[in-house]
C-alpha cells in the first residue's frame, strides 16, 4: 500500500494487490465503501478519494480503474507533490519543439498518455492555480494544450483525485479553486482512519506477515497476544503505510521488541504543547476544537453502538434526525451506511449513483 515513484515511471502496470477481504475488511465504514464503488466504477465520472495520509487511497483508485470498462487501459498516476511546479505543467500536458530552452522534442503529458483509461492525481490540494484552470477545462469538455502548442487536443480520460486535507478549508484561504472542486467532486469516497477499524487488525498484520515473509524468506511467527493488545490500542497517525511498515520491521528483524517501543496508547489530550503560551492564545477557538472533536467521537461511538441506524442514534442522542445528519456532515463522517444483514455476493457494477 505504499506509494509508487510517479517520476520514474509514467504509465504505470496496476501490479499485484491484496484480496479484497484484506482491503475492506468487516467495518461498516468499509462495507459501505465497497458497495458505493461498485455503483460508480462503471460510470465515467470524476471521483474524489479523501482521507488522511496512509489509508489506502491509491488502491482504492486502482480498484475503481480495474473494476471499469476502461480496465485494459492506460493506467497513469501523478503524485503532484512529487513533481517540482516548475515541471508540474509538462509533466502533466508534455510540450512542443522549441516551446522552452532545452525542448528539443514534442514531449507527450500524462494526460494524453491515460488517453482512453484513467489518471489518478494523487493529492490534487498541492496543484498551482494556474494548472487548476487547465485541469478544470480538462474535465469540462475533455481538451487540454501542450506548452507551445497552437491548438487544444482532445482526450478521453477517467479522473480519480485524492486529498488528505480539507479541500473546503482550502476553497476558503485561497488556494483552491471552488469551480475545480465541484468538478472534480461529483462522487467522493471517505477512507476511514485505521484507528477507526481497529477491528480488521488481526486480518491485515496477517496479511502483511504472510506478505513479508514470503518476500524476505523469512519465518515470522504471529505477534503475541499482548503485543496485539498495544496495536489495538494504539492511534495509529501513519495508518495502514505505518503498520506495513512495523511488520516489514518485525518480519525482517524478527523480534517484536523492534515495534513495540513506538507503541504507546493515544489518549486526546486538547491541552498540549502544540498551544504557543508565548503568544496569544484565543481560548474560544481552542475550546471550540475540543468540543467538536470530542463531539465527533461521542456520535461515532452511537453510531457504531447503533449498526449506523441514524434514527436510533439520533433518539440515544437526544436530537433531532435532522440535527444528526448535520453533525455527521460536519464531523466529516460517512452518512451513507448500509443496515447490518448478512454478507452479499459482491454486486456487479451499476452505473446509477446514489
Amino acid at each position: 500500500m505504499g506509494t509508487m515513484n510517479s517520476v520514474s515511471s509514467l504509465v504505470q502496470p496496476l501490479g499485484e494487490m491484496p484480496p479484497d477481504a484484506i482491503i475492506f475488511g468487516c467495518t461498516e465504514a468499509m462495507r459501505s465503501l465497497r458497495e458505493r464503488m461498485a455503483k460508480i466504477a462503471a460510470a465515467n465520472v470524476p471521483v474524489l478519494i479523501h482521507g488522511e495520509s496512509g489509508t489506502g487511497k491509491d488502491i482504492i483508485a486502482r480498484m475503481i480503474h480495474a473494476a471499469s470498462p476502461w480496465k485494459t487501459g492506460p493506467w497513469v498516476k501523478v503524485n503532484c507533490p512529487a513533481i517540482p511546479g516548475t515541471l508540474l505543467e509538462s509533466e502533466l500536458f508534455g510540450y512542443e519543439k522549441g516551446a522552452f530552452t532545452g525542448a528539443f522534442g514534442m514531449k507527450p503529458g500524462r494526460v494524453e498518455m491515460a488517453h482512453r483509461g484513467t489518471l489518478f492525481l494523487d493529492e490534487i490540494s498541492e496543484l498551482d492555480m494556474s494548472l487548476q484552470s487547465k485541469l478544470l477545462q480538462l474535465l469540462q469538455d475533455g481538451q487540454f494544450c501542450r506548452i507551445g502548442a497552437q491548438e487544444d487536443k482532445k482526450v478521453e480520460v477517467r479522473v480519480v483525485c485524492a486529498t488528505n486535507r480539507k479541500l473546503e478549508e482550502e476553497i476558503a484561504n485561497g488556494s483552491f479553486r471552488a469551480d475545480l472542486f465541484y468538478r472534480i467532486n461529483v462522487v467522493n469516497l471517505y477512507m476511514p482512519p485505521l484507528r477507526e477499524r481497529a477491528s480488521d487488525l488481526p486480518e491485515l498484520i496477517a496479511f502483511f506477515i504472510e506478505n513479508y515473509n514470503r518476500k524476505f524468506n523469512a519465518r515470522a511467527k504471529p505477534l503475541s497476544t499482548d503485543l496485539m493488545n498495544s496495536l489495538r490500542k494504539y492511534h495509529w497517525p501513519g495508518n495502514i503505510r505505518e503498520l506495513e511498515n512495523l511488520i516489514k520491521r518485525f518480519v525482517i528483524l524478527g523480534t517484536e521488541e523492534a515495534i513495540s517501543g513506538d507503541l504507546r496508547p493515544h489518549e486526546p489530550d486538547f491541552f498540549n504543547a502544540d498551544i504557543n503560551v508565548d503568544g496569544p492564545i484565543s481560548l474560544k477557538k481552542l475550546t471550540r476544537q475540543a468540543v467538536h472533536e470530542m463531539e465527533r467521537k461521542i456520535i461515532l461511538k452511537v453510531l457504531q453502538h447503533h449498526h449506523w441506524n441514524r434514527k436510533q442514534s439520533a433518539r440515544a442522542l437526544n436530537i433531532s434526525y435532522r440535527a444528526l445528519l448535520y453533525k455527521i456532515r460536519d464531523a466529516g463522517l460517512p452518512s451513507n451506511r448500509a443496515p447490518r444483514r448478512p454478507q452479499p455476493a459482491p454486486a456487479p457494477p451499476v452505473i446509477a449513483l446514489d
